[in-house]
């Protein structure tokens, strides 16, 4: 989720969060004490899950600090920080050096995989006779009238008329099945254009809020996040499968979250990994970068999805075989398109 909705919400709330989040180091000096509690006091003050999480932030403190002392070198330093994070269990958070990256990846990495790209390439898309636009690889599935679209990361810019063009070439199908499997997320811009065009009128996608202290539960109220229908000439609103499975995450959760209001649409395949909490980054007083969620997002009912959204049909993908030619999650979403 790495840049905002260009609508007067986002901006707003950009803005205050630049004006809130700008975290001082003064008081932390360039030692492995003084950046561990500089690390710690940025998460402290804005680190927006502690309560849905039920995360005792002091606790967590009195648990590795007595781990860190300034005769330590950067790579000790940097396991004992990227320890800490990891107990906020959020894929959203980062900390950076010139050597390293930490990361929580369990949300995905505990889960089966529920994909396999060969098998799609091979026997869906079916190399090389499919077409691509704007990072969506797409074509009509042989003996099926069925469009069928692949797109792995928002971050692939698409274009309304790379949106236009595919939603034309599918226009005699009964059925789409846009695949997102594997998508990590990337620009939630992304997210708006496409479901602009399943959609006649604007719709509330979700809320957001932000931090008016540091305090870990002081926020705003829920502003309304909105997706504009706007004035594409091709739109579809037929039978829309959206695949997913546990490495969806960041602005892919917020696509399925929002797609998931839609009648004609169902969610098919496994549970989304979440991430739904808006990332801000700040600098230590050695130059480390450390990214955490500030904001919440909420669904369009104001339930929380940091933690996933359930599909509407679970399916899971049997345990590859070397001569596996087949995909379970596919062929439920043709069941359904078909009936």
């Amino acid at each position: 989720m790495h840049h905002l909705k260009k609508n007067i919400t986002y901006i707003c709330i950009s803005l205050l969060i630049c004006l809130q989040g700008c975290i001082s180091n003064d008081g932390f000096d360039d030692s492995a004490t003084g950046n561990f509690d500089a690390l710690w006091s940025i998460i402290d003050e804005r680190y927006c899950f502690f309560e849905y999480k039920n995360i005792d932030w002091n606790n967590i403190y009195s648990k590795y600090r007595p781990l860190v002392n300034d005769n330590m070198n950067d790579y000790d330093l940097f396991r004992v920080m990227a320890d800490m994070l990891s107990e906020l269990k959020d894929g959203h958070v980062n900390l950076t050096s010139n050597f390293d990256q930490a990361r929580y990846w369990k949300w995905y990495e505990d889960y089966p995989d529920n994909f396999n790209a060969d098998i799609v390439d091979r026997y869906y898309l079916k190399e090389p006779h499919y077409k691509i636009a704007g990072g969506m690889k797409y074509r009509i599935l042989e003996n099926e009238s069925i469009g069928y679209i692949y797109y792995g990361s928002f971050s692939s810019t698409i274009s309304n008329a790379n949106i236009d063009q595919i939603l034309y070439y599918f226009k005699e199908c009964k059925g789409i099945i846009l695949d997102i499997r594997n998508n990590g997320g990337g620009a939630l811009d992304n997210v708006e254009r496409i479901v602009s065009h399943f959609i006649s009128n604007d719709i509330v996608s979700g809320y957001i809020q932000h931090k008016l202290s540091p305090a870990h539960n002081h926020f705003s109220d829920p502003y309304p996040v909105t997706i504009k229908a706007g004035d594409s000439n091709i739109k579809y609103f037929g039978k829309i499968a959206v695949l997913t499975n546990r490495k969806c995450y960041s602005a892919a959760n917020d696509f399925v979250s929002t797609m998931k209001l839609l009648p004609n649409v169902k969610i098919i395949g496994d549970k989304t990994g979440g991430g739904s909490g808006l990332p801000f980054s700040s600098k230590l007083p050695n130059g480390w970068t450390v990214r955490f969620s500030s904001s919440p997002v909420s669904n369009a009912n104001k339930e929380n999805i940091e933690f996933g959204i359930d599909p509407d049909i679970k399916v899971d993908l049997e345990p590859i075989t070397a001569t596996a030619t087949t995909d379970a999650i596919i062929d439920k979403a043709i069941e359904w398109i078909n009936n």
